[in-house]
């Protein structure tokens, strides 16, 4: 996909998006296609299905005109049936499950049919959706944090849906939350009732999503991307979660993702959706062995494969630490005496070489961004770091700001860390300026040649990060970065939130600019898939300790410990 089509799919309203005819005679060809199987072909609704959608179209308002997101979907969930919507970013997948229970916004103009039970949802009275909302069809989002209200315990949270629905108040609304919070695997939820979301868990706070989701005793559960931003071990037990309760409940399921490994563990049927139509759907097991459309296939094939290539013989050692540590202190007490430690990083050991990267995992509070921030001097720590040979523990003032030159770091969400205020010229520009790089007035021609170096248009420099596509977003951030031609880079989780077909890209643009620059990478990710591609050196973390490290080849075919192969079977359950 190059920058243009990504930005097309951002952007439906820009030329380059599909034209409605051109969408219309692509699903006609789909139909087509699968029409020549019986078991494939789009099923007619049924007078069970527990949500019939028929050729629903959906658009947005947006200075008087009507911008099209979804056009002509029709599929059907059976009782205790989970069916899979999947694309990339932009597909509509995402707006077609919001329109069932109308949760799109007054801008939203929604026409076909959407039936629960037999009962038409669009156009229906506001009081009848509040009643089937949370009741009925209930849904988990993808960032609990973003849904949980952050001022309210997780007893009050809980107990408002079942005041709202059921009338349970008091000492039986208690008693139905700790019920809850036991089936989703909440340990000793008495204790936790009067917690707040920042106090559990990423794992956590997506189980008392799914308990909430639960409360009432829904006919279909919804959940849009619920195990993306998961450590692959807490992903697999959401997923595994989920299934339980399918089964035990006879829950039906609207299941959204775009990462079709998930959707192959988990789903029934598949609807694959580009550009706002679905271009293909069927059994999963007929999707994955035997896809029809040229899009499906893409997304299948879209898996980061491969190996790194090999370090230069002779490769200079760029990083390197002894027994570092990262203890922070624990206080108590009006004199805030230190009564202990947090061991975040508690003796770590490693060396990176000019053109090696170093893949560092390990589930979320492992310790991996907490060492990556201490080898760039960012945070106290305690040990030699040697950069080049230097050790650089006790550098301050002028030299530091040239280590920042040379160190640069690619976060995870590229959207937060880019300046919303800020052209992208500004942004990729700014380190420029900050070091004395551009003194003869050639900046925006370093600006163009880095762009078209992590291709991007140039021509587009002059926009904000809003208008740009994820993809497109986290080549800005990669371009922050090299323009300083650094020779480390931290990359933090930088494709953890993209497509799959946008991580392959970004893996194969990384992996030139490596080859090209000699760049030592740390690469801290909880995706082995991307990992496995990226990295010559394996370190695996977790509680702060360094529990395994080595080979890349080594630690995927023949891990030592059981935590590794722990995350590997969660990762690779084909493997399993």
């Amino acid at each position: 996909m190059s920058a243009r089509d990504d930005e097309a799919e951002l952007n439906p309203s820009r030329p380059g998006f599909a034209s409605a005819a051109a969408v219309a005679e692509d699903r006609g060809a789909s139909d087509r296609i699968e029409g020549d199987d019986s078991d494939r072909a789009i099923p007619a609704p049924a007078s069970d299905a527990v949500l019939a959608v028929r050729d629903l179209t959906i658009s947005f308002r947006q200075e008087g005109l009507l911008v099209p997101a979804v056009r002509g979907v029709t599929f059907q969930i059976g009782r205790g049936e989970t069916v899979a919507l999947v694309g990339e970013s932009g597909s509509g997948k995402s707006v077609t499950a919001l329109s069932t229970v109308r949760l799109l916004g007054d801008s939203a103009v929604v026409e076909g049919s959407v039936q629960y039970e037999g009962r038409e949802l669009v156009g229906a009275p506001d009081r009848v959706l509040r009643d089937i909302r949370g009741n009925d069809i209930s849904f988990i989002f993808q960032e609990p944090m973003t849904s949980l209200n952050p001022l309210h315990t997780l007893e009050k949270q809980l107990s408002e849906s079942l005041a709202l629905h059921q009338g349970l108040t008091g000492a039986r609304a208690r008693t139905r939350i700790i019920e809850l919070l036991t089936r989703v695997g909440i340990r000793e939820p008495e204790s936790r009732l009067a917690d707040y979301p920042h106090q559990l868990s990423g794992g956590q706070r997506q189980r008392v999503m799914i308990a909430m989701a639960l409360a009432n005793g829904p006919d279909l559960l919804i959940a849009d991307e619920p195990t993306t931003a998961l450590d692959v071990t807490i992903q697999a037990q959401i997923l595994e979660l989920l299934a339980e309760l399918k089964e035990a409940e006879n829950l039906s399921m609207l299941f959204i993702s775009h990462d079709l490994g998930i959707v192959r563990r988990i789903a029934d049927r598949v609807c694959v959706m580009k550009d706002g139509a679905i271009v293909e759907q069927g059994p999963v097991e007929a999707i994955f062995a035997d896809p029809r459309h040229d899009y499906t296939r893409k997304l299948l094939a879209a898996e980061p494969r491969g190996v790194a290539d090999p370090v230069p013989e002779g490769a200079e050692t760029m990083v390197e630490t002894r027994d570092l540590r990262v203890w922070f202190p624990i206080q108590r007490g009006l004199m805030r005496r230190t009564v202990g430690h947090v061991k975040a990083v508690n003796g770590a050991t490693l060396t990176v070489r000019a053109g090696e990267t170093l893949g560092i995992v390990g589930e979320s509070g492992s310790g991996k961004t907490t060492l990556a921030l201490a080898i760039m001097r960012l945070i106290e720590s305690q040990g030699p770091i040697l950069y080049m040979g230097q050790d650089i523990a006790a550098w301050g003032g002028k030299q530091l700001r040239r280590l920042r030159r040379d160190m640069q770091i690619v976060f995870q969400d590229p959207f937060g860390s880019l300046s919303p205020r800020m052209t992208v010229e500004q942004i990729i520009a700014e380190g420029l300026g900050v070091h004395g790089i551009d003194k003869a007035g050639d900046r925006r021609k370093l600006v163009a040649a880095i762009m078209v170096e992590v291709g991007l248009d140039p021509e587009t420099m002059h926009r904000y990060p809003h208008e740009f596509s994820g993809g497109q977003r986290q080549r800005i951030a990669i371009a922050r970065a090299m323009i300083l031609r650094p020779k480390v880079v931290v990359l933090d989780e930088p494709t953890s939130a993209l497509d799959m077909t946008v991580q392959v890209q970004i893996v194969q643009l990384l992996r030139g600019l490596q080859q090209k620059y000699g760049l030592a990478f740390l690469f801290i990710s909880h995706d082995l898939r991307v990992v496995r591609a990226m990295s010559h050196q394996i370190m695996v973390m977790r509680a702060g300790e360094v529990i395994e490290q080595g080979g890349a080849a080594e630690i995927f075919d023949h891990p030592q410990t059981e935590y590794t192969r722990s995350l590997l079977k969660a990762a690779f359950p084909e493997r399993a």
